[in-house]
Order: structure tokens, then sequence, then C-alpha cells
């Protein structure tokens, strides 16, 4: 029988209350930006703010005790030696509680031209210029006029914009890429088709880099970006499909993203009854095997 471990309710109040950004990367995780959140990069599915953590696959969260249960496999005693330092006698800060409730979803302010955008995607990222095109006209994609920020919008089935997804435009320092305060998690960037097939990405350049790549009646099918690995974009996607038939996983070749598709591949298949598959890409995601296939990257301007 385990020796009973005996911790006041103050020291429970002071490990749940640590800051998991400080801890995590004190542990040598990554994490990466996404709005007021912070995103794990080794499981892009969860985020963290302050002392908070939401697992957007599993649709769970909590506390920092929590999280090192769940996540690091630790048992309550040493999810709570860890926290309060006991077990290498490092001190965490305490959270910062929000100052503020979280601003309602609203668009970034448009530029008055997408020359900096286009410049990006078709130079640099080597997006099929009649792909493009498509997409800003259906007013799924524009420049944003603050910090010229490629904006990839996401609307309900009115037309609503719901979420946006932000990526910079610079081809120096570290990119940037958020998604915008307030998005509603379900209608993630996206184009609806008629023929019942759904591919999935990650990101929306890689959606709009396996469409380049595979342009052939590309129009017929459905896409989706979950702009991470969560899978309630997908649901929202096959609801809203007529008569979804297959779901295609087409997320990254490394370990989180393959790790992500066995995930969603085993939660359809638990609520859905439809065909699912993975393709993969050859390199680690679909924007490296179209800028390694010698595309056209020829650029002119079109009007917003």
């Amino acid at each position: 029988m385990g020796t009973f471990v005996y911790f006041t309710e103050e020291q429970k109040r002071k490990a749940n209350e640590v800051d998991l950004e400080t801890y995590l990367l004190r542990r040598g995780e990554k994490l990466l930006p996404s709005g007021r959140e912070k995103r794990l990069a080794s499981d892009r599915s969860i985020t963290i703010r302050g002392n908070e953590w939401f697992d957007h696959e599993t649709q769970t969260g909590g506390h920092s005790v929590d999280f090192l249960r769940v996540h690091y496999q630790m048992s309550f005693p040493e999810a709570m030696r860890e926290l309060l330092g006991g077990n290498q006698g490092v001190i965490y800060p305490t959270a910062k509680r929000p100052v503020a409730p979280p601003k309602a979803f609203a668009l970034p302010p448009p530029n008055d031209n997408m020359r900096r955008a286009f410049a990006y995607l078709i130079r640099q990222r080597h997006i099929d210029r009649d792909v493009l095109i498509k997409f800003v006209r259906a007013k799924l994609i524009y420049e944003n006029a603050d910090h010229h920020n490629v904006v990839f919008v996401g609307r309900d089935e009115n037309g609503i914009a719901k979420h946006a997804h932000m990526r910079s435009t610079n081809s120096w320092g570290e990119s940037f890429r958020l998604n915008v305060e307030g998005c509603d998690p379900g209608y993630s960037f996206h184009y609806d088709g008629k023929d019942g097939r759904l591919y999935v990405f990650e990101a929306p350049i890689d959606l709009l880099s396996y469409i380049s790549l595979h342009p052939d009646r590309w129009q017929e099918h459905s896409y989706v970006a979950c702009c991470g690995t969560s899978i309630i974009p997908v649901f929202t996607c096959l609801d809203r499909m007529t008569q979804p038939k297959e779901v295609v996983l087409c997320l990254d070749n490394d370990e989180a993203g393959r790790k992500a598709s066995q995930r969603m591949e085993e939660q359809l298949t638990e609520k859905c009854s439809i065909t699912i598959r993975q393709e993969l890409p050859a390199l680690k995601d679909w924007n490296d095997d179209l800028c390694t296939s010698g595309r056209n990257t020829s650029v002119e301007g079109v009007s917003r």
C-alpha cells in the first residue's frame, strides 16, 4: 500500500496557480503564440493561458496540477511536489490573473491593396495564382492594414465571419501566426464543395498548397484548415455537408502531425460511418512539397 501524502489546501491552491507557461518553458517545451493564449508545439491541440490549459481534441482542461497528471502521467503527490519546487528546489511564479474580459471577435481592418500578401503567397509560398484569386474573391483571404499580415477568414453558413487566422508576410525573422481573439473554433478557414469528400489540413497555406499541387476539379471537394490539430472544425464541416462520404487527413508528416492524424481517425471512426484515409506529404508539409515542385511563381495584381 502506498504512503499517504498530505497537502494543505493552501499548498493545493499554490500549486494550481503556478504559471504553466513558465513551467513548460523551463521544462524545455516550445510554445507557439495563439491570440492571448499559447499553443503547445508538441501537441498543438493544447492551449495554455496562465495557470489554465485546454485540450481542443478531447474537450478537457483544468489547472496546473491536472496538466502534469494528464500530460506527464504524474501522480497527484508527484505533480504537487514538482509545482511546489520540492523535486528540484525551483520556485515557479504564480500566474497573473486576467485584468479584462476576452474581446468579442472582429476581423482585422483590411488594407486597400494586397500587394504584400500576393507577393508572399505566390513568390515565397508558390501558391497557384488562380487558386488564390478564387479565395480572395470569396472574401476568404485578405491583407490587413496594420501589419500587412495575410488574414485567412472562416465564415459560417450565412457568410458571416466567425474565425480569422493571421500569418506574417515578412521574409526575415521568426514567422508570426495566430488566431484572432474570440474566434469560433468550428469555423476555421475552409472551402465547401459538393461531392462529399473533405480534405483536412493543419494550416491554411498547406490547404492552398495541396490544391495548387492537385488543381484538377478541386472546386468539387471540401477543404478545412484546422489552424492547429483540433477536430472541432472537421465535425462542423461534416455537419454542414449534405452527404459526407469521405474524410482525407492531410496533416503534417512529422511526429505531432502523425499523432494528430491517428487521433482524428479514431474520433471520426467512433462518431461517423464514412470512409477515412490519410494522405501524407512527401516532406514535412504540403507547402514544402509545393516549393520543391518547381511550380510557377509569377505575380500579377488583382482587385479585391
